[in-house]
C-alpha cells in the first residue's frame, strides 16, 4: 500500500476579501504524478505553496509524513548571485565523480545541451548574477532534478524551456521514483507525465484520475449530467473534447463507457475549424501575395541565422514554427515585419522579401508591450477599437472579448498597473485582435496564459480568417492552432515538416548523434602514418575540389525542393515525396562531409 506523504486537511485562505481556497482537504501519496490547473488568480501557486510549507493556511493544517524529503521549484529562485552555477548545481562533487554520475550527466545534458553548458561564457564556471531569468530558471530546476526526494513541487517547471528540453524533462519525471506536484499550462506535458489531476475552481479543489485529456474528458461528462442540453451546446469544453477525440484518441486511458458517453456529448459538434471556407475568406482579404521570401538571408549582427531560404506565407496559412533556441525564429518574424512596416523597403541582410499590398499585420512579441498603468482594462481595449468583426457574421463588443478573455465586468474596471503579468499579456495578445489584422504573428503567446483562457484563446482563432505564424514550446497550442509545422533546425535551413512535432524531435536526436559520433571519431587516436608524399597529397586536394564541387550542387537541389515543398504545401503527398527526397540528399551530403574531413588531413 502506497505510503502517504502529504495530508491537506480543511485548509482555508483568504487575501483581502476574496478566499482563494475554502475547506480544502487533499492528501498525496507515494508514486502520485499530480498536475494542477485552473485560471490565473484561483489559488494554484497558493496551493503548492501550503503543500510545501512555504505558505501558512489561515485555518486546517497541513501534516508531512516523518523523514519526507521534499524539493520545491518555485517561480522566484534563491540561487546566489555570486555563485557559479558549479557551485549552485554541482557543490563539492569532484570532476570525476560528478561526470562518473549518470544522473548528472542526464540532467545537464537534458536541460543545457551537453556536460559543457554550451551558451553559457564560462561553463559550469558561469557566475549567476548576470544571466537572464530564463538561464536561472534552468539552473534551479537541474539543482533540484540532480538530488534524491521523495516529493518534487514544481511551479511552472516548463517556462523558458524549449520544445526538447520539454519532452526530455517529461520522460526524467516520468523515470523519477519521486511523488510530483506540478502546476502548468502546458497539456501536453500534463498528458506526459500525470495520471492525477487537480482543478482550483472558486475557493475548491476537484480532483480527477488520468492526465489532462482524461480531465477534459471527465469535465464534460461532469458538466453533461449538470446541464440542460443547450447549456451544453454552448460550453467550450465540448468543442475541445472533440478535438482531442478527433485528433488523438488513444491520449485517453478512461473505461470504455465514459469515452461511449463523452462521444454521445460530441456527436453533433463540427470540427473545430471549415479550412476550405476559411482559407477562401482569407483569400479574399488578402488576395494571392502574403509573404513571399526568395533567397533570404538572416543575420543578429555578425551571426548568420538563415541563409538563402524561399518560403511563402499564403492566405490562410497556419503554421507552427519551431526550432532550436537561437536558430533565428523570433529574427526571421522580425525581418517580415520589417518588410510589411517600410511596405517593402527595408530588406534582410540577403534575399527580397515581397509584402502582399493588403496585409495588416498584428505582431504579438515575448515582450509585454507598456500601458498607461492609470488605464482601466476596458479603456485599454476601447482605445483601439469599440467592436470588432470576427467574420463569417460574428461581431462582439470591446466589454464582450474582454470577458471571453477572463476579465469579468468588474475587472474591466481595474486599473492597468494593478494587473499581473499573465493578464497583462491577456490584455495585449486582446488589443492586437481588436484592431482586426488579416495577418498574426504569435511569438510564445502562451507565455503567463492560463489552460481555461488557452481554450478561449484557441476557441475565437478557430474561426479567425487570416494567415498566422505560431513559435511556441507549448506543443499542444502549436497541434490546436496550426495545419502545418516548419522547423529551424540551427543549420541556417528551414525546412516544412509533414508530420509535425514528432519529426522534429527525431530530426534533433539524429543530428545530435551525427555530431556526437563525428566528435568520437575525431577524439579517438590516430595510428602514426608517415607523411604523405606530394602525388598523395595532390590527389586528396583533387577529390576534395570534387566533393565540395558535388556539395554545392546538393545544396542548390535542397533549395529548389524548400520551394516545391512550399508550392504543394496543401497536397500531401506530393510533400511527402519531396521530402522523402530531400532527406535523402541530407544523408548523401553528410557522407561527403565526413569524406572531406578525412581528405582535409591529407590534403
Amino acid at each position: 500500500m502506497a505510503v502517504n506523504l502529504v495530508n491537506v486537511e480543511n485548509v482555508s485562505k483568504v487575501y483581502g476579501t476574496r478566499a482563494l481556497l475554502d475547506g480544502v482537504s487533499l492528501g498525496v501519496s507515494e508514486g502520485d504524478r499530480i498536475g494542477v490547473v485552473g485560471r490565473n488568480g484561483d489559488g494554484k501557486t497558493t496551493l503548492i505553496r501550503m503543500l510545501a510549507k512555504l505558505e501558512e493556511a489561515d485555518s486546517g493544517r497541513v501534516t508531512h509524513s516523518g523523514g519526507l524529503r521534499l524539493g520545491v521549484l518555485t517561480q522566484h529562485d534563491s540561487l546566489d548571485p555570486e555563485a557559479t552555477v558549479r557551485h549552485e548545481v554541482i557543490r563539492d562533487m569532484a570532476d570525476h565523480e560528478w561526470a562518473g554520475n549518470a544522473k548528472v550527466r542526464d540532467v545537464l545534458t537534458g536541460l543545457f545541451g551537453g556536460l559543457d553548458l554550451p551558451g553559457f561564457p564560462k561553463g559550469l564556471d558561469t557566475v549567476i548574477g548576470p544571466l537572464s531569468g530564463g538561464e536561472r530558471r534552468r539552473i534551479a530546476l537541474a539543482k533540484l532534478l540532480i538530488e534524491e526526494q521523495d516529493l518534487i513541487v514544481l511551479d511552472e517547471p516548463t517556462n523558458h524551456l524549449d520544445v526538447e528540453g520539454i519532452a526530455w524533462l517529461a520522460g526524467h519525471l516520468r523515470s523519477r521514483r519521486s511523488a510530483l506536484v506540478c502546476v502548468t499550462h502546458d497539456r501536453w506535458f500534463l498528458d506526459q507525465v500525470c495520471t492525477r489531476m487537480w482543478d482550483v475552481q472558486r475557493g475548491t479543489v476537484h480532483e480527477y484520475d488520468g492526465g489532462y485529456s482524461d480531465y477534459v474528458f471527465a469535465r464534460a461528462e461532469r458538466e453533461r449530467i449538470a446541464a440542460s442540453e443547450e447549456a451544453k451546446r454552448q460550453n467550450l469544453v465540448r468543442k475541445e473534447l472533440a478535438w482531442l477525440r478527433r485528433g488523438a484518441p488513444a491520449r485517453t486511458s478512461k473505461p470504455r463507457f465514459r469515452v461511449e458517453a463523452a462521444n454521445e456529448l460530441i456527436k453533433d459538434v463540427p470540427p473545430p475549424r471549415d479550412r476550405s471556407e476559411l482559407m477562401k475568406f482569407a483569400s479574399s482579404r488578402l488576395g494571392k501575395t502574403v509573404f513571399d521570401l526568395e533567397d533570404v538571408t538572416v543575420q543578429a549582427g555578425p551571426k548568420v541565422l538563415l541563409k538563402h531560404v524561399t518560403w511563402q506565407l499564403g492566405p490562410g496559412d497556419r503554421i507552427g514554427l519551431v526550432g532550436v533556441n537561437g536558430a533565428g525564429k523570433t529574427s526571421l518574424l522580425r525581418a517580415m515585419q520589417q518588410a510589411a512596416r517600410t511596405e517593402g523597403e527595408a530588406q534582410p541582410a540577403g534575399g527580397r522579401i515581397a509584402v502582399g499590398r493588403t496585409v495588416k499585420l498584428a505582431y504579438l512579441s515575448q515582450e509585454v508591450a507598456e500601458l498607461d498603468p492609470t488605464w482601466r482594462v476596458l479603456e485599454a481595449v476601447q482605445q483601439v477599437r469599440e467592436r470588432v468583426d470576427l467574420g463569417k457574421g460574428r461581431e462582439m463588443t470591446a466589454g464582450q472579448l474582454c470577458e471571453m478573455f477572463g476579465f469579468s465586468k468588474e475587472k474591466q474596471w481595474t486599473p492597468v498597473g494593478d494587473l499581473s503579468g499573465g493578464e497583462r499579456r491577456r490584455l495585449q495578445l486582446l488589443r492586437l485582435l481588436m484592431d482586426e489584422p488579416n495577418v498574426l504573428f504569435l511569438d510564445e503567446p502562451t507565455n503567463d496564459l492560463d489552460i481555461e483562457t488557452l481554450t478561449q484563446l484557441e476557441d475565437l482563432l478557430d474561426g479567425w480568417p487570416g494567415s498566422m505564424i505560431v513559435i511556441s514550446h507549448d506543443r499542444f497550442f502549436v497541434e490546436r492552432t496550426t495545419d502545418t509545422v516548419h522547423a529551424l533546425l540551427g543549420d541556417g535551413t528551414l525546412r516544412m515538416l509533414p508530420r509535425g512535432i514528432d519529426e522534429y524531435l527525431e530530426r534533433r536526436r539524429s543530428m545530435e548523434e551525427s555530431v556526437a559520433a563525428r566528435a568520437a571519431a575525431t577524439a579517438a587516436p590516430k595510428p602514426a602514418t608517415t607523411e604523405k608524399s606530394a602525388a598523395e597529397q595532390r590527389a586528396a586536394k583533387k577529390e576534395l575540389q570534387k566533393i565540395e564541387r558535388q556539395l554545392d550542387r546538393i545544396s542548390e537541389k535542397e533549395t529548389t525542393l524548400h520551394a516545391q515543398i512550399a508550392e504543394n504545401a496543401t497536397d500531401f503527398a506530393k510533400v511527402a515525396e519531396l521530402d522523402a527526397r530531400l532527406r535523402d540528399l541530407t544523408g548523401e551530403r553528410e557522407e561527403l562531409e565526413l569524406r572531406w574531413l578525412e581528405l582535409a588531413e591529407d590534403a
